[in-house]
């Protein structure tokens, strides 16, 4: 890897703390006192009914020709909402930054927000007979990036599932959605585009949690698979009175679309439990 490439993207690493700490005092600490167990088993559930503030740090090396760098932080609030006695609605916001610099060959650096995806689970609020935990909704893509580099300049929509079962301390589940570009600029290509995270984890004593996935993107139009295989360790702790949880571990990148060689992701979520 090129030194400069990597002290571009390591350069950004106190920033990255310095917000994730500064977001700490920018939350209520009104909250009840959950055991670290029963969260970090919630967690594990993306439809849980658990408000929570993740801020996951990405960083990829060797990307490309040019053996680019890239540090992706993604902003996802999580809020459920009760609808009635029987269902809830969760709301999921990814809002993407993204610094990196050669990822498209000697494209130079860009950095600036990525396109936002949203996404609503209704979701029964008890699980079936069964112990199937489901959610079903609509899944949306806002072109809110600030370089045409950073996101597609389209408006997409689509479905977007979640199922899973929790057995003891063993989570397995899958999250798919596949969004179609509707509307933006006639210029940029169209959107056709396949997220598939199939997931498992196992929680321990105290909080810990290890967990295996997969992130999939296929893209139809271009005919190709993007992915990175994910093993996460993680802790719920607390700062002071406010609850959170630290995670890391290392991205395994794979597919003819991702062309990184290396990666590790760093995981601060802040939690507000009901």
């Amino acid at each position: 890897m090129k030194t400069q490439h990597l002290s571009e993207v390591l350069k950004w690493i106190p920033i990255f703390i310095i917000s994730l700490s500064t977001s700490l005092v920018a939350y209520s600490q009104e909250q009840q006192t959950s055991s670290a167990d029963e969260l970090a088993k919630k967690l594990q559930n993306p439809v849980a009914s658990l408000i929570s503030v993740p801020f996951q740090g990405n960083f990829d090396f060797g990307i490309g020709p040019a053996d680019g760098s890239r540090f992706t932080l993604n902003i996802q609030p999580v809020i459920p909402m009760s609808l009635n006695e029987d269902w809830n609605l969760i709301a999921r916001v990814i809002m993407p930054i993204t610094f990196q610099n050669d990822v498209f060959g000697a494209s130079g650096s860009q950095s600036g927000l990525g396109d936002a995806t949203i996404s609503a689970f209704f979701s029964p609020k008890e699980p079936t007979s069964g112990g199937l935990i489901w959610g079903v909704g609509p899944a949306l893509l806002i072109p809110t990036a600030t370089d045409d580099l950073l996101g597609t300049g389209k408006f997409g929509v689509g479905p977007t599932a979640v199922g899973l079962k929790q057995i003891g301390n063993v989570t397995v589940g899958t999250l798919v959605n596949h969004i179609w570009s509707i509307a933006g600029d006639a210029d940029r290509a169209d959107v056709s585009v396949t997220f598939f995270q199939p997931f498992i984890a196992k929680n321990f004593s105290g909080g810990y949690a290890l967990a295996l996935n997969t992130e999939l993107s296929q893209n139809w139009d271009a005919d190709m698979t993007s992915g990175t295989i994910n093993l996460i360790g993680s802790k719920v702790i607390s700062i002071g009175s406010q609850l959170a949880q630290v995670a890391i571990g290392s991205r395994i990148p794979y597919g003819n679309g991702n062309s990184a060689t290396w990666g590790f992701r760093a995981q601060l979520v802040l939690l507000f439990p009901k």
